[in-house]
């Protein structure tokens, strides 16, 4: 730790900013967990060179910017779409957005630095400081928990946790093992107790192998599911010469043989609004012949607009409306949106104005021969919070979604990556059609068992899982693990100084 000490405030926070970049290797598409881990035990000693708390909140900003900041290089693919408007704002976007969530950090690193302390009760504070607020970027200011930690784990056995814990214990956890290891090792003799340190690891393994072998076995329904993937790039979708070329295109993949249960198409699927579909849903029954379509459109209500979800049902009749609730920030909406309308700022999918109305909530719709379905449009599969909310359990999670604004990089892998998320925390499966990719059946232990890559057109025609009983966090929630790193963090603020280690 001394000779970290000894480097220049300016070295050791591009060192931590270099150390973020590292951690976000850990997410989709790259799945480098091992990445993820590494970068947050090394971050122990920078955060414990910090003289005074002011620089381990810099340290801390540094490490989080650059970690969001690669995390999220998909944000700037909105900006492209209308390059002529918009480019200009996309570094701008980036670099706000990354340093604005990396505050979050820097507070963690506030408040856990603490000179004259141990570095082991201080990396512990580290750890449950950054859990916290962790949950509190998924809940402030609307939320947005993109790029949680428990993310790295997705792809592996560890991620069956997820349906015990839920993300946020699950981040948590990633932090309890690796932190803690990192201050062992810059303390004085900590390569010794390295194998006292390194106990954690050993214990979360054997748990996470231990539940995950202990979780139900997932059954098929015996329904077919039809998930449709016309991939119209963003630019061309409202484009009059384009629309009606892939809404025929959605028109062929639902004709064909033989007939589903079920077929689902993506968000703003249907190239007119709501009021005026009555002959485009003529056109897709006759293409369905009977299956039920769960279908994205836009309506009107007076001065406010909507982004839907209708369900057809086997008669071609409008039998189920949802409105996607959870809105995107500057996205589907502008706050003071009239005012900022005057300056040519609008959000990127909304059309004049304050753009998008919310809807009123959560909802179930009651499908033909499947049971309850919970509908999330696109942004809304982000928050386990929205999926919680649901009024009843559902059978299945019904998710629509444009994942074009996202671009072909990482950001349609990550948004997948936190749909199988959802399906293990609530032990549901998850049926997922996006129109560019990736359309998904995810089962209820998060595991994709049909998909369409990304960037291609098609179809595919998929079994159905069963759910399975509700989990631990189905059942709970969050609220355990807030307790949980409340009080922890209470007695250590109030004993840390006397903890050896």
């Amino acid at each position: 730790m001394k000779p970290i000490a000894g480097w220049p405030l300016r070295f050791r926070a591009a060192m931590a900013a270099l150390l973020g970049v590292v951690a976000a290797l850990g997410l989709a598409p790259y799945g480098l967990w091992v990445a993820t881990l590494i970068s947050l035990t090394l971050l122990a000693g920078l955060f414990l060179s910090a003289e005074t708390r002011r620089r381990a909140a810099w340290v801390g900003w540094a490490y989080g910017t650059g970690y969001f900041g690669h995390a999220l290089i998909w944000i700037v693919e909105p900006f492209l779409v209308d390059a002529e408007r918009y480019a200009w704002m996309a570094p701008f976007a980036l670099v706000f957005i990354a340093g604005g969530l990396a505050l979050f950090w820097a507070f963690a690193f506030w408040l856990a630095r603490r000179p004259g302390w141990r570095a082991a009760p201080q990396a512990w504070l580290l750890a449950l400081a950054l859990s916290l607020v962790e949950m509190a970027r998924g809940y402030v200011l609307t939320g947005f928990p993109w790029a949680g930690l428990a993310q790295v784990w997705v792809e592996t056995p560890v991620a069956q946790l997820l349906s015990l814990v839920g993300p946020y214990g699950l981040g948590a956890l990633t932090l309890a093992i690796t932190l803690p290891i990192g201050a062992g090792l810059v303390a004085g003799r900590g390569w010794r107790r390295l194998p006292l340190l390194v106990a954690p690891v050993i214990l979360f393994s054997v748990l996470a192998l231990g539940w995950a072998a202990s979780r139900p076995h997932v059954s098929l329904s015996g329904k077919t599911v039809r998930l449709v993937q016309p991939n119209a790039p963003q630019h061309q979708k409202w484009d009059p010469a384009f629309a009606p070329i892939f809404f025929g295109r959605q028109i062929e993949l639902t004709a064909a043989e033989p007939r589903p249960d079920l077929i689902v198409w993506p968000e703003t699927s249907v190239p007119v609004w709501l009021d005026n579909a009555g002959l485009y849903f003529e056109v897709i029954a006759d293409a369905a012949q009977g299956a039920p379509v769960v279908l994205g459109i836009q309506r009107s209500a007076g001065s406010r607009i909507y982004n839907s979800l209708v369900y057809l049902d086997s008669e071609g009749r409008p039998a189920g409306l949802y409105d996607k609730h959870h809105l995107v920030p500057f996205g589907e909406y502008v706050p003071f949106g009239d005012v900022m309308a005057r300056f040519g700022i609008y959000g990127f999918a909304a059309t004049v104005g304050q753009g998008f109305s919310a809807g009123p909530g959560a909802a179930v719709l009651k499908l033909e021969g499947l049971g309850l379905a919970l509908p999330l449009i696109c942004y809304e599969a982000v928050f386990p919070q929205d999926v919680r909310a649901a009024p009843e359990r559902p059978a299945l999670l019904l998710q629509i979604t444009n994942d074009a604004w996202f671009g072909t990089r990482a950001g349609p892998y990550q948004h997948l990556a936190q749909a199988q998320m959802r399906a293990i925390e609530q032990g549901v499966p998850m049926v997922r059609s996006a129109n560019t990719g990736i359309s998904a059946v995810i089962d209820p232990h998060g595991r994709i068992t049909s998909s369409i890559a990304l960037g291609q057109a098609g179809y595919v025609d998929a079994d159905l899982p069963n759910p399975l009983p509700p989990t631990v966090y189905a059942r709970l929630g969050d609220f355990p693990v807030l307790l949980v790193l409340i009080v922890l963090t209470a007695l250590i603020l109030r004993n840390g100084r006397h903890v050896q280690g």
